[in-house]
């Protein structure tokens, strides 16, 4: 049976605490029946994924939001301070690739829906750790699913990346366009939603898939390019760029894309896959141009160039692209445009 793809736009897209540091392994405590729904997020004090955590436990008061996280380098629970106290929101530190420590957790926590976030994200790092991202991402959401699907969960979204079409001179891209990852995170994340999907085709299990672009705002890891371009020039020193910098990205802003992933959350179809996109859309040299104007005050062409230091690179130079992302299920619920200087 194939998968219906559907192009989805989204413009500019216990008591105290009731938390729970359960180390991998370890026993779960059996869960408390009085919550509607059981929503896991895996990698919850990421990023992208704290923003979601927030927003779910203030939104859905009759949901208990589950946060497993392993908490590495680029995790941090401070993230989540507004709502550690809150009575339906617990965190449960664990490892997606133990799968004693995963099949036990959906059957004491009974878990209804899941929403996968975990996984190694760093582009450049997956050139050196290619294993330890394959282990993580591949790996890690065969565990996850494969105990999800066990244990008859109601929906499982895994959210994927951009990055899975590659580089390719295609004007655009939509859920259909081939796969063509071009480093060792874009083919891992390809390769797991592969092991997904193929819950949906053989078992009919309800799998949804997002592919998001380049998200920014409050609580961004610096290794990521408007971080680091923002703490470069407060440093006083230039942002770097690789290439000609004329490579164009669709940007969306953390809130943005919240409210795309709740809304797949509520009305995501069963096998289909969601390209989660931005009209929002620059060359990487006129990011840089946009935050030296912002943070030197200047509107000089020179003076911005001042602060950019081009360095060759052989990898993504020709790595442009944009969404074919205008219609469907999600384009009503966001807002219209995003806007550098939230970040």
């Amino acid at each position: 049976m194939l998968v219906r793809r559907k192009a989805v736009g989204v413009a500019a897209m216990s008591r105290r605490c009731r938390k729970a540091r359960v180390m991998s392994g370890q026993p779960v405590a059996a869960a408390a029946p009085r919550f509607e729904k059981r929503l896991l997020v895996t990698g919850g004090a990421g990023f992208i994924a704290s923003h979601v955590v927030v927003s779910l436990v203030k939104n859905y008061p009759n949901y208990l939001i589950i946060n497993l996280d392993k908490l590495d380098y680029c995790a941090s629970l401070k993230n989540l301070e507004t709502v550690s106290e809150k009575e339906n929101y617990k965190f449960i530190q664990g490892d997606i690739c133990d799968p004693h420590f995963i099949k036990q957790l959906f059957e004491t926590e009974k878990i209804d829906i899941v929403l996968h976030f975990a996984a190694q994200t760093h582009v450049d790092l997956s050139f050196w750790h290619a294993l330890e991202f394959t282990y993580v991402n591949v790996y890690g959401t065969n565990v996850l699913v494969a105990a999800a699907h066990e244990a008859n969960v109601e929906k499982f979204v895994y959210v994927s990346t951009d990055e899975v079409y590659g580089g390719s001179t295609d004007q655009e891209f939509d859920e259909s366009s081939p796969k063509r990852p071009t480093n060792p995170y874009a083919s891992s994340k390809a390769a797991a939603e592969c092991f997904v999907q193929s819950y949906w085709e053989r078992y009919q299990f309800p799998v949804v898939i997002t592919r998001s672009s380049n998200v920014y705002g409050p609580h961004q890891y610096p290794e990521k390019v408007i971080p680091k371009f923002i703490s470069l020039l407060q440093q006083n020193r230039k942002c770097c760029i690789h290439g000609s910098g004329l490579q164009r990205r669709n940007f969306l802003y953390a809130t943005d894309v919240v409210e795309a992933f709740l809304t797949v959350l509520k009305e995501g179809k069963p096998g289909e896959i969601y390209n989660i996109g931005t009209n929002f859309e620059m060359s990487i040299a006129q990011l840089a141009k946009e935050l030296i104007h912002l943070i030197k005050k200047t509107s000089s062409e020179s003076e911005m160039e001042h602060w950019m230091d081009y360095v060759k690179d052989s990898n993504n130079d020709s790595a442009s692209f944009r969404y074919h992302s205008f219609s469907g299920v999600i384009r009503n619920h966001i807002s219209a445009d995003s806007n550098l200087p939230m970040t």
